[in-house]
């Protein structure tokens, strides 16, 4: 395979995952908001499993593509599921619920996708060298990767990451007012924190702190599949 081909086949391999994994995060939002009362999602599109509705040019696509074929870690963000917290039946406590929806369908989706390896290890052990399976282990394995770090990464404890909400939900009333405010700058600490201050200094802040916890988990999913091989 040609270099080209090889930059095409591993971006083929970390997308898919990625716009999957990203549209059940959002729609995952959406679904437990408006199980406790809010429907705005739900009359904005946003729980269809639709990726074109959730979308973001930039975190779904642009930046991913750049990673993919940088070989780097491959992340994104889909456009914010619309919540309005004030008609959920218990602000505070159900906006907590509703930011922890995401994270915890990407840990679900990781350990489905687990599952998936090992139950095809188990029935085409022994079958040789086939691409097409090859092709589908790669993408399970890239699915359980991303979901991963995808949970870990929107439980940072700084708006507009799920965490924030965590974090704004359990301080107290004064403090949490603060701190809500960090919301107006919306995607900007992302940016900050993946392109910006990496770029910049060549330090990347967010991987000495998403990394290690990632692969802690990753290393755990692995000694699981090993039992298999």
């Amino acid at each position: 395979m040609s270099d080209i081909g090889q930059m095409l086949y591993g971006a083929a391999t970390w997308l898919i995952p990625l716009v999957i994994a990203i549209v059940f995060h959002e729609v995952a939002h959406g679904r437990v908001a408006k199980y406790f009362g809010d429907m705005t999602a739900g009359n904005a599109g946003r729980l269809s499993f639709n990726p074109i509705r959730h979308i973001d040019p930039i975190g779904t696509v642009a930046l991913p593509m750049i990673l993919a074929l940088s070989g780097a870690p491959v992340f994104g963000w889909a456009k914010p599921v619309p919540v309005n917290f004030m008609r959920l039946r218990n602000p505070r406590v159900h906006m907590m619920l509703v930011a922890l929806a995401g994270p915890m369908m990407n840990m679900a989706l990781a350990v489905v996708a687990l599952l998936a390896m090992a139950g095809m290890i188990m029935a085409f052990q022994g079958a040789g060298h086939q691409p097409a399976i090859g092709f589908v282990l790669s993408n399970l394995g890239n699915f359980l990767t991303i979901n991963v770090m995808l949970a870990v990464f929107n439980m940072l404890p700084l708006p507009p990451f799920d965490g924030g909400h965590v974090m704004e939900g359990l301080l107290p009333r004064s403090l949490a007012r603060h701190y809500g405010k960090l919301r107006q700058y919306g995607m900007l600490v992302p940016i900050l924190l993946i392109i910006v201050v990496p770029f910049a200094t060549g330090y990347n802040p967010l991987a000495r702190i998403i990394l290690p916890p990632v692969q802690v988990i990753l290393d755990l999913f692995n000694r699981f599949l090993t039992q298999f091989i």
